[in-house]
């Protein structure tokens, strides 16, 4: 899986909240997942048969507004002349609560990471948990530690470690049995030894595959090295890197961890500890770095803030308001709690009612595109980004003087 920058991150799971909160009239919203790599003419064919089988719908409600989605899907996929590197994922459907009334709806999305799945689906839900599993799987790693006689199998998550497995080999041990030749009893510590890779590689092909970023192998001896060689596992699965250790068990997986820090360096958690104690460093020696609402607005507008720092669960909320008397616009920006839907003109006195909102999250990044400054969205579900949100307001900016 490639690094997926903050804002694209907040982007996708925007967009997945958003689909979430979808409902239809009946099983009348059609998702479609095209896995990488799989011919779009194909997928315009079966959306073709889907929608000669729509006219099948005994409801008449039902049987328009599916044969109207799915047509929606078949126009979208006219504008790819191939599936996009990752897969693509097309949503598309009545979501009108009020049965008078027409919304349909089309989504298209390019997923964050590689799709291996092809499904369709009509229900009275989008199907997000595809798209989801991908923004857990994001910062996880697979563990496994092995030797010759015994293997462990742990994930990696955030700074979590859950171990998951343990397997043992069968083999006999290395001392000569009565009657058995040293052949024959060689060949039979060979199966057993393939038997047992094949048992972690299924295991692998169980615990990991799709549901991590990379594997981080290690081990006591060359056990781990014949058993990458033998690849007994799916091809999907990444390597990232093999690490000697001293055991197999759950302290051989904290070795791993441990002698493992330069290849996770880039994990999303790591970088953002690094961040936001930079951050914190800056500020508390007077550096060029500032926080809070104002202070952080006024950077990014007069092209002063280098990088921005937002929480993703920021208190904030943009408000713009129109008056429908005099034209006047107005912006304002109030915690969620004190959301309004209107308020009185300053010019003519008459009242201005809510025309936009958007989370401070979303304004920050449309704001810093507008001046070329990069954005950082922080999570709030490390500790790091925890103290950003409650010591800094979750706002913050490194600044270029």
């Amino acid at each position: 899986m490639n690094e997926i920058d903050s804002e694209k991150l907040y982007e996708f799971k925007k967009l997945i909240r958003q689909l979430k909160e979808y409902r239809g009239s009946g099983t009348q919203l059609v998702s479609v997942y095209i896995p990488a790599g799989y011919p779009i003419p194909e997928i315009s064919a079966k959306i073709r048969e889907e929608i000669n089988q729509a006219s099948n719908i005994k409801s008449k409600q039902t049987r328009t507004n599916v044969i109207a989605a799915l047509e929606r899907i078949l126009a979208a996929l006219k504008h790819f002349k191939k599936t996009p590197p990752n897969g693509l994922v097309i949503f598309a459907g009545n979501v009108s609560q009020d049965p008078s009334r027409e919304d349909i709806r089309t989504f298209v999305v390019e997923p964050i990471y590689e799709l291996r799945q092809s499904i369709y689906r009509c229900d009275s839900t989008f199907l997000t948990e595809p798209l989801e599993r991908m923004l857990s799987a994001r910062d996880s790693y697979g563990i496994l530690v092995m030797d010759g006689r015994e293997a462990t199998l742990a994930i990696l998550r955030g700074t979590e470690t859950h171990i998951i497995r343990k397997i043992n080999n069968t083999a006999h041990a290395k001392v000569r049995k009565g009657g058995q030749s040293a052949r024959r009893y060689e060949r039979l510590i060979e199966e057993a030894t393939e038997k047992y890779y094949k048992r972690i590689g299924e295991a692998m092909d169980e615990i990991f595959l799709g549901k991590v970023k990379g594997i981080i192998v290690g081990g006591p001896g060359p056990s781990k090295e014949f058993f990458l060689d033998a690849k007994p596992f799916n091809y999907q699965h990444k390597i990232l890197g093999i690490v000697n250790t001293g055991y197999t068990d759950e302290y051989g997986v904290r070795e791993v961890i441990e002698a493992a820090k330069d290849i996770i360096a880039n994990q999303e958690a790591v970088k953002e500890k690094r961040l936001v104690e930079k951050f914190i460093k800056t500020v508390v020696k007077g550096g060029k770095a500032t926080y809070g609402l104002n202070e952080v607005i006024q950077a990014i507008k007069s092209n002063r803030a280098e990088l921005v720092l937002v929480s993703e669960d920021s208190p904030y909320i943009y408000l713009r308001f129109k008056c429908n008397s005099c034209g006047n616009i107005d912006e304002e920006i109030v915690e969620k709690n004190n959301l309004k839907e209107q308020k009185e003109c300053p010019k003519c006195h008459s009242p201005m009612y809510l025309e936009e909102r958007m989370p401070i999250t979303e304004y920050i990044i449309e704001l810093s595109k507008e001046h070329g400054t990069k954005v950082e969205v922080i999570s709030s579900s490390t500790a790091e980004g925890a103290q950003f949100l409650q010591g800094f307001g979750g706002l913050g900016a490194f600044l270029r003087y």
